[in-house]
């Protein structure tokens, strides 16, 4: 017997809303939360980090592959920071040059004025 195109869609739509409702369900709230912040987290493996000071520009970070919240140890609360690794641009010319090193930084969520972004090129 040959299925309508309608009834497959219907099918497919409620096992799909099936999938979720089960995912939902066997995940605490906790579990979504860390989830939701990997996904929120991740940016791709070419990010740029700039922080100014006023209007100046006064440090770059090249190829971050992630700008992470910090999370309590013995809890799931955020902390006021975030992490990450990327090459220190010392010359802040763009480009990562002989010499400039991949190194681990931490930013202040409340007084850090900085511009997290992927690289366009």
């Amino acid at each position: 017997m040959r299925r309508s195109r309608t009834h497959l869609s219907i099918g497919g739509r409620a096992g799909l809303a099936g999938l979720a409702l089960l995912f939902g369900a066997g995940c605490t709230q906790e579990t979504q939360n860390e989830i939701g912040r990997a996904v929120q987290n991740w940016t791709g493996t070419d990010g740029i980090l700039e922080i100014y000071a006023g209007d100046k520009l006064v440090k770059r970070f090249l190829e971050i592959d992630k700008l992470t919240t910090a999370t309590a140890t013995t809890s799931a609360a955020s902390r006021a920071y975030r992490f990450g690794y990327g090459v220190l641009d010392e010359n802040l010319n763009g480009a990562v040059d002989p010499g400039e090193k991949k190194v681990y930084f931490e930013i202040s969520d409340f007084s850090t004025p900085y511009v997290f972004y992927e690289n366009p090129h």
